[in-house]
């Protein structure tokens, strides 16, 4: 990684906040800058500093401006900056989710692949085939904003959204794919459903992802749904997890 600092920019986010840019482009190598500062600032261990929350293109850092003021705050984010180009990101791990494409879980699976002159089927391959970088967690709790779907399927957003969307729908926006944890409104074209839970309030980590991670989306059948339905809801499913190859 190479010229951590320059383009960076320091911008004051209310009175306890200030957000690290690091540019204006949504892209792997600025993910991998938000990551490594990230990881130095922990390191680090500043006094003041509460919490740190990853976007697209920069790092909110939140402090308590009665322990160190926002002027001292970045002179020593400046100093952790400089040093980060040494750290060694460790090697991101890559969650699978089942998904169940099509019918009452995907009512847009037809309109997409009619959209790109695909089979259905030809659809649910594209859209397994690859591993999604997480780049950030937002909107609602724990979703997840992943990079990384392939053109040939990417479809416009409903022209009306729906009132309720249910928790584990999966959909396509535009260029993006994501995953809604919890029911809410919204305007993704729904392609199918994961009886995963990426939020639940009650878990001891009540968000499953983390940004940096990546999703692979596993094509599962209508039995196989159910059972992991059931082992989820009983705290007993845990998705398959293993390191990303180079």
């Amino acid at each position: 990684m190479e010229n951590s600092m320059e383009n960076v920019r320091y911008l004051i986010s209310g009175d306890s906040a200030v957000t690290v840019e690091f540019g204006n482009t949504i892209s792997p190598e600025i993910n991998r800058k938000i990551r490594a500062f990230k990881i130095a600032l922990e390191r680090a261990r500043i006094e003041g500093i509460i919490e740190t929350v990853p976007t697209y293109r920069s790092l909110l850092v939140c402090y308590r401006p009665e322990v160190i003021r926002y002027g001292a705050l970045t002179e020593r984010l400046q100093e952790v900056l400089s040093s980060s180009d040494s750290i060694q990101i460790p090697p991101p791990s890559v969650v699978e989710i089942p998904v169940l494409y099509g019918g009452e879980m995907g009512p847009d699976l037809a309109h997409v692949a009619e959209c790109h002159g695909l089979t259905k089927e030809e659809v649910i391959k594209i859209h397994t085939s690859r591993d999604y970088l997480i780049y950030m967690l937002g909107f609602i709790a724990g979703f997840p904003y992943l990079g990384g779907m392939d053109e040939r399927i990417a479809t416009p957003r409903l022209e009306n959204p729906r009132v309720k969307i249910e928790g584990g729908s999966v959909g396509i926006a535009g260029a993006q794919t994501g995953i809604y944890p919890v029911a809410s409104p919204g305007g993704w074209q729904l392609i199918g459903r994961t009886p995963v839970k990426l939020y639940d309030a009650d878990r001891e980590k009540p968000v499953l992802l983390e940004a940096g991670q990546y999703i692979r989306f596993r094509s599962v059948s209508e039995d196989e749904y159910h059972e992991i339905e059931k082992q989820a809801e009983s705290g007993k499913y845990s998705c398959a997890v293993y390191e990303k190859e180079a």
